[in-house]
């Protein structure tokens, strides 16, 4: 457990080498990646389990909290820098750590993201596809769900998001599933805009890859972390 303020945060860790910080899904699911067998091989991995969500203490919280939090633990846990692999709402929140602290993060990971946008196409895509994806049970905590969800939406409103990210010097990798009911074309938004962007896609494999094919994902994130 790492002390943040008057929260006790849940911090799970395995491996050795470089560290990785690696950020579920959601918003305000369970850490479901604090798995040895899902952590990138070679690395030091942290699994942070959310505020509010699961082992960890607190509750509704913003996306500036969130961050805040993975800072605190990082000065806690005495890691200079990492690289931030993040699923699903995690990559995103990756990402807007990256652009608010880069000295902080030394590459972002973004596996099967929304993006930064809130797009009515997009929306009704990923409505279409809702009953053709496969079903994964993963514990969450509505009001921590609903909170980011709106401080995700006032992020994605800022005047100054696509500026921060145009200048964000900070190497990011966004991998799209390829059997993903969620359009992956902001994502290759994103690669070519950030000035060190990459693009690629994981062919054959739906959204929560991580569940249905372990051994993809695992092969997946040692491959982009070892990239960075």
């Amino acid at each position: 457990m790492v002390q943040v303020g008057s929260a006790a945060l849940h911090v799970g860790v395995t491996g050795r080498g470089p560290a990785v910080v690696v950020l579920s899904g959601g918003p305000g699911c369970v850490q479901y990646l604090e798995r040895d067998g899902l952590a990138p091989r070679g690395h030091r991995a942290w699994y942070p389990e959310p505020r509010g969500v699961g082992r960890s203490a607190g509750g509704p919280h913003t996306m500036a909290q969130a961050i805040a939090d993975l800072e605190a633990i990082r000065v806690e846990v005495g890691v200079a820098t990492w690289t931030v692999l993040g699923h699903s709402w995690g990559g995103d929140l990756a990402v807007r750590y990256a652009v608010d602290h880069p000295e902080a993060v030394a590459a972002v990971v973004s596996v099967a993201g929304r993006g930064p946008q809130c797009d009515r196409t997009w929306l009704a895509a990923y409505e279409a596809g809702r009953a053709s994806q496969p079903v994964v049970d993963i514990a969450w905590v509505p009001g921590v769900h609903a909170a980011l969800g709106e401080s995700f939406t006032e992020w994605i409103h800022r005047p100054d998001l696509w500026r921060g990210l145009a200048t964000c010097a900070v190497p990011m990798h966004f991998i799209a599933a390829g059997d993903d009911i969620r359009p992956s074309w902001p994502l290759a938004q994103l690669a070519a805009l950030v000035p060190r962007g990459r693009f690629s896609t994981v062919p054959g494999v739906p959204h929560d890859f991580w569940s249905t094919h372990p051994e993809v994902w695992t092969a997946t994130v040692t491959d982009a972390c070892t990239g960075q």
